[in-house]
């Protein structure tokens, strides 16, 4: 069989399978489906061709007639695969459906279409295989295809014909041709696809989940994964076709349960990797799009996690990230997103054991502590994700390495110099796991200890500070919601959940980290223990306050987990030895 990249070379292509030009306005053949308002300015932008509207009279293209090629000796062969006795019932169905406003998007609408659809695509495969050395006598069948595809853009502003469109056999008939010879056709049904699961469509979720469902089962995940593998993104129609690509897979990974079977196609995991990979000077959107589809899937499910750790994804993306410690990406570029979405995804990795582990075997610790120290962009992220390393039961050997890698000096200057609410949390969330985990009278707990009762209980200071900072704000919050309850008519929970919002804006979560680390020192530094006894007596503030936080701490605890079991019971052993 002849090779269709040599045919199309004949035809003025280099090298690369695209439409040809026919011989008539090349506006009713190529209308291009713009990205609409639904695309954000984050990804990829592909400009519209100049469109006439003079010329966009005609509602799809029609079918050629049967005699259009004379050497055909069935005399059926370019009419679609049927009989004239055929072609007039199906004329009489096409009629009946017109109906009305033929602008109308209806059932009629989408049965028309669909019927065309299914023409050009019969038609255009008996075309290729029968003159496959002859691309200039199925070339004109490919444009109308082409149109035809762009056509089914105008669904996405009707999602109520989702489930007619999947009864009708279309959306499988439209995932098929990803398989097209022609990659700028395949290309076409990716962004059609792209559209009609844009989130932005407005659609009920049974309509969504019908079609996606569809799709999904016609083997729309491993063709996508075939056709980013076959792309050459030094092309700017495949370059195109990869950006669509990765729209259609962020789209279908809203959803919860296609984002974990996304991740049992293992081939696709793998080309997302390589492609973050790619050296390239500057990032492109594509690049940073991959990185971002990664993110999705990192956040989605346990399951998720735990498949991407198995392909050594935390050591890639340590690599990727390293460069950072010495200069910043261009500010709102793509390489900054680039950068954001690495780490996303590491932080949600690390949240697993083993994700701990291979962060451990692959020195992230050590790393983080560097951009900490040296790195503006990275600093932030980098500690958030020491915060996520350190925050589980298996994290023991991270809060060691912490220590070992010098990394208290790091911590704490910083933790005494800095003001960002953004770094204050994560230091202490650090702070208060290593009190947890460190094992008692370690070298490495001493040395923590003693790093809050350096130069007079400088930091220990600080945190009292913070516990009486946090304090008033929680309680100006809880004012501000009571006298709006007296106004509200909202129902007690809603008013709870109000509540809730309003402390954790005032910063709940903080206080009730400083109050545990303040609870560790004073069970295990006597100095430390009359130090904080005598800052609090300042503002009339004793160990009972301290016990308050921890008891809500421990009552909003969900026990049924292996991780808050364990921290219940050392809330509890606080709070007993406050008493």
């Amino acid at each position: 069989m002849a090779n269709v990249d040599d045919l199309f070379k004949a035809s003025g292509s280099i090298g690369k399978r695209k439409l040809d030009q026919p011989i008539r306005d090349p506006n009713e053949i190529y209308k291009a489906t713009k990205l609409t308002d639904r695309s954000t300015n984050r990804h990829a932008q592909v400009e519209d061709d100049t469109e006439n509207p003079a010329d966009d009279d005609d509602f799809g293209p029609e079918l050629p007639p049967e005699d259009d090629v004379g050497d055909d000796d069935e005399g059926r062969f370019f009419g679609g695969g049927i009989t004239k006795q055929e072609s007039e019932i199906l004329d009489f169905v096409d009629k009946a459906d017109v109906g009305g406003d033929l602008d109308k998007i209806d059932g009629a609408w989408l049965r028309r279409t669909a019927l065309n659809l299914e023409k050009l695509i019969t038609k255009n495969s008996e075309l290729r295989s029968r003159f496959e050395d002859q691309p200039h006598k199925f070339i004109d069948s490919e444009a109308d295809l082409d149109a035809e595809i762009k056509n089914l853009s105008l669904l996405a502003e009707s999602s109520e014909l989702y489930g007619e469109f999947v009864k009708l056999g279309t959306a499988g008939s439209l995932v098929s041709l990803l398989t097209h010879e022609n990659s700028d056709i395949a290309i076409d049904a990716i962004e059609i696809i792209g559209e009609l699961t844009d989130d932005d469509v407005v659609t009920e979720t049974e309509q969504w989940d019908t079609l996606v469902g569809a799709l999904i089962d016609s083997d729309l995940l491993s063709l996508l994964v075939s056709n980013l593998s076959r792309f050459n993104e030094d092309d700017e129609s495949d370059r195109n076709g990869v950006y669509h690509s990765l729209s259609v897979l962020e789209n279908l990974s809203s959803q919860k349960a296609v984002a974990t079977r996304m991740c049992e196609e293992e081939a696709l995991l793998k080309w997302l990797l390589q492609r973050i990979q790619r050296t390239e000077s500057p990032v492109t959107q594509n690049k940073q799009y991959a990185a971002e589809i990664l993110a999705i899937l990192s956040q989605a499910a346990p399951e998720n996690r735990e498949k991407l750790v198995s392909l050594d994804i935390i050591d890639v993306m340590l690599q990727l990230v390293a460069p950072y410690r010495r200069r910043d990406p261009e500010k709102g570029g793509p390489e900054e997103e680039f950068v954001e979405n690495l780490f996303e995804s590491l932080t949600c990795l690390v949240d697993t054991p083993a994700g701990r582990a291979k962060f451990l075997e692959a020195e992230g610790t050590e790393l983080c502590l560097i951009l900490i120290k040296e790195s503006k962009v990275a600093k932030h992220p980098s500690l958030r994700l020491l915060d996520h390393a350190t925050g589980g039961t298996t994290s023991a050997e991270i809060c060691q390495r912490i220590v070992e890698a010098g990394g208290l000096k790091t911590t704490f200057t910083m933790f005494n110099k800095s003001h960002d609410q953004r770094l204050i949390g994560p230091l202490l969330s650090v702070f208060s796991s290593m009190l947890r985990f460190l094992p008692a009278d370690s070298p490495e707990r001493i040395r923590l200890l003693a790093k809050f009762v350096e130069k007079e209980y400088e930091k220990t200071a600080k945190l009292v500070k913070l516990h009486r900072d946090y304090t008033t704000r929680i309680k100006a919050a809880e004012e501000e919601h009571r006298q709006e309850s007296a106004r509200s008519r909202d129902a007690e929970e809603d008013r709870e959940i109000q509540l809730l919002s309003k402390k954790m804006d005032a910063g709940l979560f903080n206080l009730q980290l400083v109050d545990v680390i303040l609870a560790w020192l004073i069970a295990e530094d006597g100095g430390a223990n009359q130090k904080i006894k005598r800052l609090l007596a300042e503002t009339d503030d004793t160990f009972t306050s301290i016990q308050k936080t921890l008891k809500e701490q421990l009552n909003e605890l969900d026990t049924t987990e292996e991780d808050s079991k364990d921290m219940g019971e050392m809330l509890s052993t606080l709070i007993d030895f406050l008493n």
